[in-house]
């Protein structure tokens, strides 16, 4: 799986407000090594304008059973079975060596080499079924790397998951809310929320068909 991006730099002032301008320059956290922000078509949703569409409403009914709550990162007493799982989610998603079990451990448990602060957990009946990787402060979420089992969550839980994860962040007082890069027709589903925008490279967009264009020509 190819990431998209244009610029990469190591910082190495980590306050809040360095890390919210950095993202405000199009540049989000990677998994390759602390400090390590790239800038790339990222897509953001302007939280104080999002509001849930119908559709999101129906992702969200047929996701009901779904309960989340936000550990703080690193994790104590961590569970080699989550990076396994993660593994398995983005070899079956994305191909081979996309994603190792070991990264997940560094990203879980290893903050002086991790940009990640939190992970959520999806559950249904009370039993992990889903996680989600962030980056997470009091002016954004950066809704990084999600997994979840592919065998046993109920249909749509991708979606479910994100939605959650917007709903609360603006519920907490967030600005805004990261998706991640805006790469090719996979991407197109991050399109549908209400206050979205996209970096083109020099500053955020809101008009949507224009990147629908890019999307849908790119490999």
């Amino acid at each position: 799986m190819s990431y998209l991006s244009w610029q990469e730099q190591i910082i190495t002032e980590f306050s809040e407000n360095n890390i919210t301008e950095m993202y405000a320059d199009g540049y989000v956290f990677t998994r390759k090594g602390k400090g390590v922000m790239q800038q790339t078509r990222s897509a953001r949703i302007d939280l104080p304008k999002f509001e849930l569409s119908s559709e999101n409403r129906r992702i969200l009914k047929k996701t009901d059973e779904l309960r989340s709550e936000a550990l703080v990162l690193p994790v104590e007493n961590y569970d080699y079975k989550i990076g396994k799982l993660a593994k398995d989610f983005y070899t079956t998603k994305f191909g081979e060596g996309t994603m190792s079990a070991q990264k997940i451990k560094e990203m879980l448990s290893s903050p002086e080499k991790s940009n990640f602060n939190s992970l959520l957990v999806y559950s249904v009946l009370n039993a992990p079924i889903g996680y989600a990787i962030c980056y997470v402060s009091a002016e954004l979420i950066h809704y990084a790397y999600p997994f979840y089992d592919l065998v046993r969550a109920p249909k749509d839980i991708g979606l479910g998951m994100m939605i959650r994860a917007i709903v609360n962040a603006k519920q907490g007082g967030a600005k805004y809310a990261y998706l991640g890069s805006l790469q090719n027709k996979a991407s197109l589903y991050k399109l549908q929320f209400a206050g979205l925008e996209w970096f083109d490279g020099k500053s955020w967009q809101t008009d949507i068909e224009i990147v629908k264009k890019l999307l849908n020509t790119s490999l």
